[in-house]
This record gives structure tokens, C-alpha cells and sequence, in this order.
């Protein structure tokens, strides 16, 4: 081996490395070439951090450069292969079998600190481990050109290693003074068989105590079997690691459902408030609400609630009848109320039209500008990229302007078909008459029956307002009685008027069934004058004019008392039991059906199938028939007490000998 170029036993130059986290090896004192001082030596100590990454000063060293060949010996000797401070090889043909302690893999001589996990400078340098000095062993790294320790799937929430391949006589003072720099240790396992498990007290720091696995270890300075091995660490599943695991899922999934439940109650609406039970005094606040048409929603919602409990008996029957004839009363409000809302999108409809009128019309305009603009005497002032211009613009607009034309002409289509639609509505028909008049007549009696009810309704509020002043106080409040009295009074006269308006639009249904009556018969008269006319003409050629005189002057004549019996249809109208055809028609049938009825047969049996035929016949009006012709039909009264019973008999064989 070569001599090296200085004393390791007299030198007392230090060596100083420039570190991170402060000086990584203290000055040392002079050291003698005896056994006793050699086991006095003391390893360089880690600093209490850690893990930490150093870097060296390659200007720090004291150490003389001159000679290559003396530094790549003394490397020699320390068992590294010889690298310059840069990473550059010393001497490619050197032989590092010559080495002192031979089998042992070259080291990067950097040394970039003594942490455990240097962090690397960037993604393209390679993670390089180092030399690793502890108080009572020494790290070596693995071969770089190796590949990477195989370890087992990491379990959840894994702190717990195993680290086999310790030597022989390792203690667990050794282990914690080497695994202790990755982190606090809670618990160490070791087995008689050379591996142990280690427990952290975090999870981060399994992942530094894996650094360590293909380290070889050497206690001291020592080469004996017992006191090398490689390290092998792996993840290591332990049940603490899993339960502790489990309780923070846990723990997690109850922050989690508890923050989602708060933000559900934040975003959930608020209830609705709960309904109050049934009282006396809460059913006389729920009439008034109902009264009310701001509080009328709420209101009958509590009103539905109660009738739905089956709150409803004998003693509060007619609170109840009250509270619901209140609510049909706002039937007409809310109809209204659709009638003004109807009203004003018709208004709406009728401004968006006339907009859209003065929209087209400018849209003309515009397309007119274009149209002067492409004739010859401005057209040739314009270059080539202006008239394509103007063309393209052209073309949008007479298609903006078709477009807003045929939205237009839709809309005024669509109020022909409406007012069509009324036109037919309001054509004089004999059929279409006679159904006005029914609806009249049906609405009036409508309207009639709910004033009625309204009647009752107060009647019911009076007779309990009396027995609740007979209970409590003999004279309680005479201005509410007083006021419910003119109320009364004044829905009596309204009731009068409402049976006087229906009388009058009975007879004006009646007079318009008799101006009908009339109009058919004059145009039949009219008819058969026309085919007289035409049989005298065929037989008499010579005579012609005269007939045509004589059927024109019998014309005028029958428009003429068709026109009087308009003016007075009440006057000269002879009185006829049969007033149509149709009612000719009603007599023959009924006349066949009773025929065949021996014993008679009521009124709803008649109409029942006589609706078989045409279902707008009406009983009364049947009835009101058979008793204008007493001379072909008789009414009869049939059983005894409660079976008593109307039926109408066919007679007509003896009144034809009667008249």
C-alpha cells in the first residue's frame, strides 16, 4: 500500500464540513497510537433534529491536492474507491481490490450530510445514499447499481416495521440509537432471531426508517459475524395500526356527516308551522281568517286539517257549514281575480302587437334604403368589397323582416279565428237561443241557491252568537246583533230581486220561443206559396204573370202579418195547444209509448225515454205539454199514503169523441 502523505496519529488539523444544520463533526483532540485511546474514540454525533441533509466544502478541507495519486490512496485505505470532490474518477485504471476492507461497495465520497434521507436537488439527480455514523455502529449504504429493496403492500394507517437482518449482537439501545433518528418510538419487539419490530409514533416516519433497508450494519470497528448484517425494513401489519386507523375513518366519516347535516339545515327551508288543535275560540279566529283574503290560504289549510281530524260533530256542525259556505263564498273573487289577470295579458298582447308593427314597419324601411342603394345610379359609385357588403346586409335584413311579417300575420290570423269563432257564436240560431236562455236561467237559480246558502249561513251565526250571549251574558253586544240583522235584511232583498230577475228572464225565454215559432211558420207559408207558384206555371204558360203577381201580392202579405205577429206575438197569435213541430213530435211519441202503457206511466218515466231520443228535453217541459192537450192525455193519481203516485194516461180515443 502507498504511504500516505500525512500522520493520521500527529495530525491535528480538523476536519471542517459545512452543513445545514450546523457542524457536523466537533474539533477532535490529539490522538495517540495506543488500544486504550483507539476504544476511547468517539463517533461524530448526529444533531438532536435528526434527519438532516449536509453538503461539504470541498475549500474546507486542509488536506494537500497537489498529488492525485496520495488522495486516491488514502481513499484506498478507507475503503471508497478514489473521486475526486467533484465526482470526477481520480484515476480510471486504478484497481479497488487493493483496498483495505475488500467486498465492500465503493462509496460516494460527497457526503452530503449524515441524514438518512437527503432530499434530491432535482427530478433528474438520482436519490444517492451515504455513509450513516452512529455513536456505537456505521451504516453502509447498498450498491446504487442494485435494484430496490421488494417490500410488501403498505396496510392502512401503517406506524409498525419490521427490520430483519440485525446482527447478532444488537441490542435494543443499538436499534434506537439508529431508528430513533426517524422518528419518536413507542414500543420495540425484538425476537431472539435477528429481527424486530419497531412501532412510530406517526406514520411519516415509516417511510424514513424504509431508507434504511439494504444498509449493512457494523458495530464499532469491529468485522465478526455477530456484529455486521444488512437491514432489511418493511411495512408490517399490526392490529394497534389498524384500529387506530379505523377510529380515525371513524372519527373522520362523524366530522363529515356532521358538516353535511349542518350545511343541509342551513339550506333546508324552514317548516311550516304546526296546526292548532280545535277550541271554540280558535274556530271563531278561523272565521274571521276566512273572511279575510290575505289570511284565507292559511286559513282553509287549517280548516282542511280539521275536517280531515274528523274534529266535525253534532255540537259544532253549524260552526263548520259557516267556516265552508265562507270559503264558496271567495269562488267569485278568485274568478274575478282570473278575469283581471285575462284582461291585462290581452292588454299586454295587444301592446306587444302594435310594437311589433312599429318594428316591421322600420324593417321596411331599411330593406327600401337597401333596395334605392342596389339600383344602377348608386350601385356603380360603390367598390366591389362595399356592394358585397351591402348585399349581405341586404339579405339580412329581408330575412329579419320576413321572419317578424310572418310572426305578425300568425297573430292577427290567430284573433280572425277569434272573432270568427264569436261571430258564429252570436248567429241567430232558434237552437243556440234557447241554450242562452237555459244557461241565464241556470246561472240565475245558481246564484240563487248560493245566496240562499249565504242566508242560511248567517241565520247560523245569529242562532249561535244568541246561545253563546244566553250562556255567558243576557245582553252582550246589541251592535253586533243589530248589524247582522240589516245584513239579514238586506240579503233578503237582494234574495227578491235576484227571483225577480229570474221570473223576467223566464218570460223573455218564453217570448223568444214564441218569435221562433212564428219565423218557422212564415218561412214554411213561404215555401208553399213557392211550390204553388211553380205547379201553375207548368200548367199555365199564358197565365204566368198573373200567378206571379198573384204569389208576389201573397208574399208581401204573409212577410207582412209574419212581421205584425213579431210586433205582437202575445196578441194576435192564435192560442194552439201544439206550438211546433217539434212539440207534434213529442205528442206522437208520447201518444205510442202511453199507448202501450194501459195503466199509465209517471212523468220521469216518460222523459227517461224520451232522452234516449234527445237528451236536452226537459221534464217540466213535457209535463207543461200533457197538460195543455186534456183531451189526449189524462192525469191520474194512483195509490194510498206514502205510494201516492202521478201517472199520465193516453185518452185520446174518447176525447175524439168528446170534441
Amino acid at each position: 500500500l502507498n504511504a500516505l502523505p500525512f500522520d493520521p496519529a500527529t495530525n491535528n488539523d480538523p476536519l471542517q464540513f459545512n452543513g445545514s444544520s450546523g457542524p457536523l463533526v466537533t474539533e477532535c483532540p490529539p490522538l495517540e497510537n495506543t488500544t486504550e485511546n483507539s476504544k476511547k474514540r468517539k463517533r461524530a454525533s448526529l444533531p438532536p433534529e435528526g434527519i438532516c441533509n449536509m453538503t461539504m466544502d470541498s475549500n474546507s478541507m486542509t488536506m494537500p491536492m497537489s498529488d492525485p495519486n496520495a488522495w486516491a490512496t488514502a481513499m484506498n485505505n478507507l475503503g471508497m474507491p478514489p473521486i475526486g470532490m467533484t465526482g470526477q474518477q481520480l484515476m480510471p485504471d486504478f484497481d479497488p481490490n487493493l483496498g483495505m476492507m475488500a467486498g465492500i461497495t465503493p462509496l460516494n465520497p460527497m457526503m452530503p450530510g449524515l441524514g438518512m434521507v437527503p432530499a434530491p436537488l432535482s427530478q433528474d439527480v438520482p436519490l444517492v445514499k451515504e455513509i450513516i455514523h452512529c455513536k456505537s455502529c456505521t451504516l453502509f449504504p447498498p450498491n446504487p447499481n442494485l435494484p430496490p429493496p421488494a417490500t410488501r403492500d403498505r396496510p392502512p394507517g401503517c406506524k409498525t416495521v419490521f427490520v430483519g437482518g440485525l446482527p447478532e449482537n444488537a441490542t435494543e439501545q443499538l436499534i434506537m440509537e439508529v431508528f430513533g433518528q426517524c422518528g419518536d418510538i413507542t414500543a420495540i419487539r425484538k425476537s431472539k432471531k435477528n429481527f424486530c419490530h419497531i412501532r412510530f409514533a406517526e406514520e411519516f416516519t415509516v417511510d424514513k426508517a424504509l431508507f434504511l433497508s439494504g444498509y449493512r450494519v457494523r458495530l464499532g470497528s469491529s468485522t465478526d459475524k455477530k456484529d455486521t448484517g444488512r437491514l432489511h425494513v418493511d411495512f408490517a401489519q399490526a392490529r394497534d395500526d389498524l384500529y387506530e386507523w379505523e377510529c380515525h375513518q371513524r372519527m373522520l366519516a362523524r366530522e363529515e356527516r356532521h358538516r353535511r347535516k349542518m350545511e343541509e339545515d342551513r339550506l333546508r327551508p324552514p317548516s311550516p308551522p304546526p296546526i292548532v288543535h280545535y277550541s271554540e275560540h280558535e274556530c271563531s279566529q278561523l272565521g274571521d281568517k276566512i273572511k279575510d283574503d290575505g289570511k284565507f290560504p292559511e286559513a282553509v289549510r287549517v280548516l282542511l286539517t280539521w275536517l280531515e281530524r274528523g274534529e266535525v260533530n253534532r255540537r259544532n256542525a253549524n260552526n263548520f257549514y259557516s267556516m265552508i259556505q265562507s270559503s264558496n263564498g271567495h269562488i267569485r273573487r278568485l274568478t274575478g281575480e282570473k278575469s283581471q289577470h285575462e284582461k291585462e295579458m290581452e292588454e299586454a298582447k295587444d301592446k306587444f302587437k302594435t310594437a311589433l308593427a312599429g318594428i316591421v314597419a322600420q324593417f321596411e324601411q331599411i330593406v327600401s334604403v337597401f333596395q334605392a342603394a342596389s339600383k344602377q345610379k348608386a350601385w356603380d359609385h360603390f367598390s366591389k368589397a362595399q356592394r358585397k357588403n351591402l348585399d349581405m346586409w341586404r339579405k339580412q335584413a329581408e330575412e329579419i323582416r320576413n321572419m317578424h311579417n310572418e310572426q305578425l300575420m300568425g297573430i292577427r290570423r290567430e284573433e280572425e279565428m277569434e272573432m270568427s269563432d264569436d261571430d258564429m257564436e252570436d248567429a241567430p240560431d232558434s237552437k243556440d237561443s234557447e241554450d242562452s236562455g237555459v244557461s241565464q236561467a241556470e246561472a240565475l237559480k245558481e246564484e240563487n241557491d248560493s245566496l240562499r246558502c249565504q242566508l242560511d249561513a248567517y241565520r247560523n251565526e245569529v242562532e249561535l252568537l244568541k246561545q253563546e250571549q244566553g250562556k255567558n251574558q243576557p245582553i252582550r253586544n246589541p251592535l253586533f246583533v243589530e248589524t247582522q240583522q240589516e245584513q239579514l235584511l238586506k240579503m233578503r232583498e237582494e234574495l227578491k230581486q235576484r227571483e225577480a230577475e229570474l221570473e223576467k228572464s223566464l218570460e223573455d225565454k218564453q217570448q223568444l220561443k214564441n218569435q221562433v215559432l212564428n219565423l218557422k211558420e212564415g218561412l214554411q207559408n213561404l215555401q208553399n206559396i213557392h211550390a204553388m207558384q211553380l205547379e201553375t206555371a207548368k200548367q199555365d204558360d199564358r197565365g204566368s204573370e198573373e200567378s206571379t203577381n198573384q204569389t208576389s201580392e201573397a208574399t208581401v202579405s204573409t212577410v207582412v202579418s209574419c212581421s205584425q205577429e213579431k210586433e205582437g206575438p202575445t196578441e194576435k197569435n192564435p192560442q194552439s195547444p201544439v206550438q211546433s213541430e217539434r212539440e207534434a213530435l213529442l205528442v206522437g211519441i208520447i201518444s205510442t209509448f202511453l199507448h202501450v202503457h194501459p195503466f199509465g206511466a209517471s212523468i220521469e218515466y216518460i222523459c227517461s225515454y224520451l232522452q234516449r231520443l234527445d237528451t236536452k228535453i226537459n221534464p217540466s217541459e213535457v209535463e207543461a205539454l200533457l197538460s195543455r192537450l186534456p183531451c189526449t192525455f189524462r192525469q191520474e193519481l194512483t195509490g194510498v199514503g206514502a205510494s201516492l203516485e202521478k201517472r199520465w194516461n193516453f185518452c185520446g180515443f174518447q176525447g175524439i169523441k168528446s170534441t
